[in-house]
């Protein structure tokens, strides 16, 4: 059953909580300020000549009296008529207001004792808003002629303690201050004033930030109180100190909001309505992992997932290091960024025609995945220290150097299809023909450089492996354990070529056609390296025709355009159907580029009439704003700003293989325009990575593209939701659903 006290007590909470803020702060009187009156026995009645302040009240319904003893009765009497009233918490009601007076009959069974006691109930409230809990009132009434027959209760406060005492405002009651006790922790101060006392389960404290989040509030032991109000409570009669931590989705210094709960009362008998106040405290810069750890799963900020590989840089085991980012590797080498390695090791195996082994194969293969490994270790280690390894990736994708190797490709190509053998110099052939009777090297070193080399071109992939080890390099100068990382991811990568090169040296044919079909094939593969290179600078529509010319070339290799005889076995008509369908295959590309189109996937869009438009735009990915320096990000965030619109930042580079990914396959589809309808798209292209790009990446820390950076409609970063690397569209569209809607700031959500 609920209790009364406690349910009029929460009336009266309920009432304080919605006055207006500088009511609250004026001198609120206690009930016996608030409504004095006075006693008289006339020997037949007890008269109550009530006096009630201006702006106070009293209902009508809620007075009573009761005759405290045995032996004295009260008879039926008539309260006066109050005047109309109507509030929010008792609705229509008869009022008390100035003065009234109240005549009670009574009569004793029995002799008259010499005194007696008479209990007085009431409820009043005060114009401001605000309500009192029901009050009781003992006093003593004396038989006449025992004394004075006249008792003034504006002498008697019951529980309510001294008359003189005054209640203060609530912020000189408890006053709050915050101090940073380091880059994760806050220290919450209390001071409580003499008289006084707070409710250790109604403090609580919660961080008003995007970028940092608050823990639970740890408080000391207080003391025990029965409360009339809440029962048995832990309260502080002292100054509280408390210790509150934070967990950062960024290592960089900031001022934090913390948002302040806290409830207490005064000995008197009064209780403040809860407060809130937001309250600042600059916390000083943080290491990586400490400003990226949690406080607590169910309260943690969201973490991207090149933090939380950071983390495990950081604090884990060396064994636990290696075996997840070899773990990140061997996923990496399933996709665009690692595979074309695959033809260009095949190509190397197989120009070794019969001198290929299983341990040749495994030979070579180990020499170009070292040379991969190393030098991409070293560019990863270069990039972190001073961003030298970005800038030699950069550099090996510009035009002329992706021009150069792409001829080198189809030189080897045309080796491969036997127009011409690739020979050195007869002086310099002899010479290293005298050097492999010595030492079978030659060709293992040619590997290991071919390796190094496709590190830098081939792998122009930016993931979160590979963020997370530059991110600990940059920020604690931990190459060793930085670069152990990318050594174990780079190994990773290349346990696939490993494989390559053994089955390769297994079953690759040694003699005979066979030989030199999979040759063929190789040279195939070869061109198709060189188009995909020089995709990354050549208009769309002329990379599709190169294309286009390829696959037809391709399948009249294999038959497309050979006619049938009757002597044509199974395998010359299975050939000719799938020839056939490659070359009209590769007819609809060159088709397609001359329409103007750029997708191997839907090569004749460009054909599409003006009303199926609206079908043609759903496959068009997003378009963006370009922005170069740190003053065009700048005025463009302020004009989202204005608009109230949330913001993405994304960089990109045409050499960039996940940036193509990106916006061939995730911005294209519907569900990614959909959640980014109220989004300012902008795009960095950082292809040339000049003073301008690098300045821009610094900001943000950005090793390279694809990263994109998401801020919020107040045009702050969300840090803690940056996106490196390819994301399929699904989950970048809940990944941007989340940015768009942080409930998870409130933990009560």
């Amino acid at each position: 059953m609920c209790n009364p006290l406690r349910f009029w007590f929460f009336i009266f909470l309920s009432a304080f909580s919605i006055l207006p803020a500088g009511a609250q702060n004026e001198d609120i009187l206690r009930p016996h300020e608030a409504y004095r009156y006075a006693l008289t026995n006339t020997g037949d009645t007890i008269d109550i000549d009530w006096a009630i302040e201006e702006g106070y009240y009293l209902y009508r319904n809620k007075m009573s009296f009761e005759s405290r003893s045995n032996s004295i009765v009260f008879s039926q009497f008539e309260l006066p008529n109050g005047e109309h009233h109507e509030d929010d918490f008792f609705g229509k009601q008869q009022v008390y207001r100035n003065q009234f007076v109240v005549s009670i009959p009574y009569g004793a069974v029995g002799d008259l004792p010499e005194s007696f006691d008479i209990a007085i109930k009431s409820q009043g409230c005060a114009d401001i808003g605000l309500c009192y809990p029901p009050q009781t009132w003992i006093a003593s009434i004396k038989r006449i002629g025992q004394s004075d027959n006249k008792i003034d209760l504006s002498t008697s406060f019951g529980a309510f303690g001294n008359a003189d005492s005054k209640f203060v405002p609530v912020d000189e009651a408890f006053e709050p201050i915050l101090t940073a006790i380091d880059s994760n922790r806050v220290e919450v101060a209390i001071r409580v004033q003499d008289g006084y006392y707070l409710y250790k389960e109604k403090i609580s404290a919660e961080a008003n930030s995007d970028i940092a989040k608050a823990g639970v509030l740890k408080l000391p032991n207080g003391e025990s109180k029965t409360d009339q109000y809440f029962g048995e409570m832990e309260v502080y009669y002292q100054d509280v100190f408390g210790e509150l931590p934070i967990a950062r989705a960024t290592p960089h210094a900031m001022d934090l909001a913390i948002q302040l709960k806290y409830q207490g009362c005064a000995d008197g008998g009064i209780c403040y309505p809860p407060v809130t106040k937001i309250l600042g405290v600059s916390l000083p810069q943080a290491t990586a992992d400490a400003a990226l750890s949690a406080v607590g799963s169910s309260q943690a900020l969201p973490v991207s997932e090149q933090a939380k590989l950071a983390q495990i840089i950081s604090g884990s085991s060396l064994l636990v290091m290696v075996v997840t980012f070899f773990g990140a590797g061997l996923l990496l080498a399933f996709t665009p960024c690692v595979l074309p390695m695959v033809p260009i090791l095949s190509a190397i195996i197989a120009g070794e025609g019969n001198k290929v082994t299983t341990g040749r194969g495994f030979s070579l293969s180990l020499s170009y995945v070292m040379g991969m490994s190393l030098v991409y270790t070293a560019a990863g280690v270069s990039a972190a220290a001073a961003g030298a390894g970005l800038q030699l990736q950069a550099t090996f994708n510009q035009p002329w150097v992706l021009t150069l190797f792409s001829a080198l490709f189809v030189i080897l190509a045309g080796g491969m299809f036997g127009i011409y053998d690739l020979q050195m110099p007869s002086a310099i052939q002899s010479r290293l023909t005298t050097i492999s009777r010595k030492q079978s090297s030659g060709t293992i070193i040619g590997a290991f450089a071919m390796g190094a080399i496709s590190s830098l071109i081939v792998t122009a992939c930016v993931g979160p492996a590979l963020i997370a080890a530059l991110t600990v390099i940059a920020q604690t100068g931990d190459i060793a354990r930085g670069g152990t990382a990318l050594f174990s991811m780079s190994m990773g990568m290349g346990t696939p070529l490993l494989a390559v090169g053994v089955l390769q040296g297994t079953l690759l044919p040694k003699a005979g056609p066979w030989m030199v079909a999979a040759k063929n094939a190789f040279g195939f593969v070869m061109l198709g390296v060189a188009i995909w290179m020089m995709s990354r600078i050549l208009p769309g529509e002329i990379t599709l025709a190169l294309w286009g010319i390829l696959v037809v070339m391709a399948g009249i290799y294999i038959g497309g355009l050979t006619k049938l005889t009757a002597k044509s076995g199974g395998i010359q008509t299975l050939s000719k159907g799938a020839g056939l369908i490659t070359v009209i295959y590769g007819s609809v590309l060159l088709v397609g580029s001359l329409a103007g189109s750029d997708s191997l996937l839907r090569p004749l869009e460009g054909l599409k009439t003006e009303s199926r438009k609206g079908d043609l735009s759903e496959h068009r990915g997003l378009e963006f704003q370009r922005v170069k320096t740190t003053a065009d990000l700048n005025m463009a965030l302020a004009e989202a700003t204005a608009k109230g619109k949330t913001t993405m930042l994304d960089f990109y580079a045409d050499w960039c293989v996940s940036c193509i990914e990106m916006e061939e396959f995730t911005f294209t589809k519907a569900i990614v325009k959909d959640v980014l309808s109220n989004t300012v798209l902008l795009q960095a292209d950082v292809t040339t990575n000049d003073d301008a790009d690098q300045e821009l990446m610094a900001r943000f820390n950005v090793f390279g593209p694809p990263t994109i950076i998401f801020f919020g409609a107040d045009g702050i970063q969300r840090a803690g939701y940056e996106v490196v690397g390819y994301m399929k569209a699904n989950d970048f569209a809940n990944h941007v659903t989340a940015v768009t809607n942080p409930s998870y700031l409130n933990p009560n959500n």
